[in-house]
């Protein structure tokens, strides 16, 4: 019975620079002993590799791949992990990932701004580094988009409500980052959208204060950090920021 082995660790996803050395790591249980065979899978070439007998398998990284391990038993049991992934980012820009990496979220790919008449397709796309890989969530006019959660948005027909602001969140489990912002212009060809002419009237203004110094109450913990990264959010969002201290 196919039962027989339990699969107890699970391979995960990442998303590294070309030259990385990481880790996929397999764990099972079994009635008997076990073996443990890796393959990998790049465009339809689907090979067992020689030597990845181990339940870790070391990589180096150098094309994006897929990966999965098969488990047996002494009594021709066997069973396979999941499919994991493995993004290779060819190019990556000086200074990232930072040098003491580890394994936070690291936008490697932001939006570019979008002109586009209604009716026509509408393509955002982003990239990030992670380990394990980043989850990807879209936003527009800091609203979340519920279906849009992976690297490129898409909206194969356009309306004039889909003009806006975007960006988008990646996250794993150490954290979270965010690309920059980017306005979307949907109207009818000839036409100005509406986010043609905003005056800077209407633009969106926040005020943020952090105030460590009470005459009548301790001091807060961290009031500058929290200023210093909730403006950079507020930035993202589309936002005029101006920051106080004290």
């Amino acid at each position: 019975f196919s039962t027989a082995i339990a699969i107890t660790e699970q391979p995960v996803s990442v998303s590294v620079p070309v030259g990385y050395s990481f880790t996929l790591r397999c764990r099972a249980q079994g009635r008997t002993s076990l073996q443990y065979q890796w393959f990998c899978q790049h465009q339809s070439d689907c090979r067992l590799i020689p030597g990845a007998t181990n339940q870790d398998l070391p990589i180096v990284a150098e094309q994006t791949q897929l990966y999965t391990c098969r488990v047996n038993d002494l009594h021709r049991n066997a069973v396979f992990s999941n499919w994991v992934k493995v993004e290779v980012h060819q190019c990556v820009a000086r200074g990232l990932p930072p040098r003491l990496w580890q394994g936070e979220p690291v936008i490697v790919l932001n939006p570019s701004e979008q002109r586009v008449e209604v009716g026509q397709p509408l393509q955002l796309q982003c990239a990030a580094m992670g380990v394990p890989a980043p989850s990807y969530q879209w936003y527009r006019n800091g609203n979340l988009l519920e279906q849009q959660k992976r690297k490129k948005l898409w909206i194969s027909h356009t309306k004039v409500s889909d003009s806006g602001t975007y960006l988008c969140c990646a996250s794993n489990s150490h954290g979270e980052h965010w690309t920059n912002a980017v306005d979307v212009h949907i109207g009818e060809q000839g036409q100005p959208s509406s986010l043609c002419c905003r005056s800077p009237a209407t633009g969106k203004i926040a005020l943020l204060v952090g105030n460590n110094r009470y005459q009548h109450h301790p001091n807060l913990m961290a009031p500058v950090r929290d200023v210093f990264e909730l403006s950079h959010l507020l930035e993202h969002l589309g936002f005029q920021v101006v920051s106080l201290l004290d």
